[in-house]
């Protein structure tokens, strides 16, 4: 097929950049949220407004505007526009990592996570037994373990950590997530055996309908250094139904899995898995893939510093400079595009990170789409993320999914 003829989609997850105005927010405890508007007001107080002139090129201003009735400080809806832009509600009943990501690929989540109370200890003594029980079946060996709470990861490892070291007895903890986080040293315990430890808890978490197991690999020598490595590797429940990934893989094309995409998916749907870390790299592999990608394929990257690093550590100033950062790669992609290549630039839930806690927050996310021969124009509110996934379909030609309403690519 003629380059020019080609139809190619670029789905771009930048993780937990909430933009406010969901209507359920205080269900969740998150009224008043917005990730995107707590940030620029920070940076008007504080330093220079934020500064993402392609990002606003395309629409984000508008969309923020539109998702909250209020303008973002410092930013400027008086520009001209290169692209589509909208903003979308979530129907999933959760505000996690999964929940998002599956919704915009067509499957909501419409039933309730299995969860762990906020209590100390908050796992079962059955259930670690269990799992305590099934390793020593393949040589990895401990008899306790040590958190056994709600916390922040990083907090965690410097709480526990020299202890861990010490011991070899693995740290587990959760958040208001669907989730179980593991952290364990990669030379004291061993990288191997906490992916294995995982997968353990994984088959045994099945039944509770928890969402994900999550090893968190650490390195250090004391709780002064003790830092987190790129060897995080999340263990999903399997989706309860198709995807648009699904969709293109049966009809024969690619998904190209950047980060962590193919580990939230259970690598369903998916053709070619690309481990990566830091948004540089991420970036770095977006357009290694571009370049390889062919018509009816999808490249799907989830840029997950900005909640990992920054909105569950509550560093607004990481937040702000993250999100310029990336702004600044964009042009980089944008001149690979080729006529009928798509860009949707959106996100998974909020993690504002000014809001009390270090939790995700419920949000609206903006939805933000560009090409070469993209008509600029609103694509409006959107009453779920499905619409995302839908809209990929139909502009690729698949059959449509169960759930979603497609705005046009064109």
């Amino acid at each position: 097929m003629n380059k020019n003829n080609q139809k190619r989609v670029i789905l771009i997850v930048m993780d937990s950049f909430g933009i406010g105005g969901a209507e359920d927010a205080a269900s969740f405890g998150d009224d008043g949220a917005n990730t995107l508007g707590s940030i620029a007001q920070w940076c008007v107080e504080n330093r220079a407004p934020l500064n993402l002139p392609n990002l606003q090129a395309l629409g984000l201003a508008q969309a923020a505007k539109s998702a909250c009735g209020s303008l973002p400080k410092g930013l400027d809806d008086n520009v001209a526009l290169k692209g589509k832009w909208g903003h979308a509600h979530e129907i999933s009943k959760g505000k996690d990592t999964p929940s998002g990501h599956w919704e915009i690929a067509g499957l909501p989540v419409l039933f309730d996570w299995g969860y762990f109370p906020k209590q100390i200890p908050c796992f079962d003594e059955d259930l670690i037994a269990e799992i305590a029980g099934e390793c020593d079946k393949i040589n990895i060996h401990f008899t306790g373990i040590l958190g056994n709470k709600h916390a922040s990861g990083t907090d965690i490892i410097k709480e526990f950590g020299e202890q861990h070291c010490a011991t070899r007895l693995p740290i587990f903890y959760t958040s208001s997530d669907s989730v179980l986080q593991i952290a364990a040293h990669e030379e004291h315990f061993g990288l191997e055996n906490l992916y294995k430890l995982c997968e353990v808890a994984r088959t045994r978490l099945d039944r509770d309908n928890i969402g994900r197991v999550i090893a968190r690999p650490f390195i250090g020598t004391d709780r002064d250094n003790f830092e987190r490595t790129s060897g995080r590797r999340d263990y999903s429940v399997m989706p309860h139904g198709e995807t648009v990934l699904n969709r293109i893989t049966d009809q024969g094309n690619a998904v190209w899995a950047i980060g962590k995409i193919s580990d939230i998916y259970a690598h369903q749907g998916i053709t070619h898995s690309i481990k990566a870390s830091g948004h540089e790299a991420l970036m770095s592999q977006t357009l290694i893939a571009l370049d390889k990608a062919q018509h009816g394929d999808l490249i799907f990257t989830n840029f997950v510093e900005f909640d990992q690093s920054f909105g569950h550590r509550r560093d607004v100033a990481g937040y702000a400079n993250a999100l310029e950062e990336f702004d600044a790669m964009l042009p980089a992609l944008f001149a690979k595009l080729q006529d009928g290549d798509r860009v949707i630039l959106t996100a998974d839930h909020g993690c504002d990170p000014t809001w009390q806690g270090t939790d995700h927050t419920r949000e609206q996310i903006p939805v933000l789409i560009t090409g070469n021969d993209i008509k600029p124009e609103t694509i409006g509110e959107r009453q779920t993320f499905a619409d995302i996934g839908e809209s990929i379909a139909s502009y690729l030609g698949l059959k449509p999914l169960e759930t979603g309403k497609a705005f046009e690519l064109i």
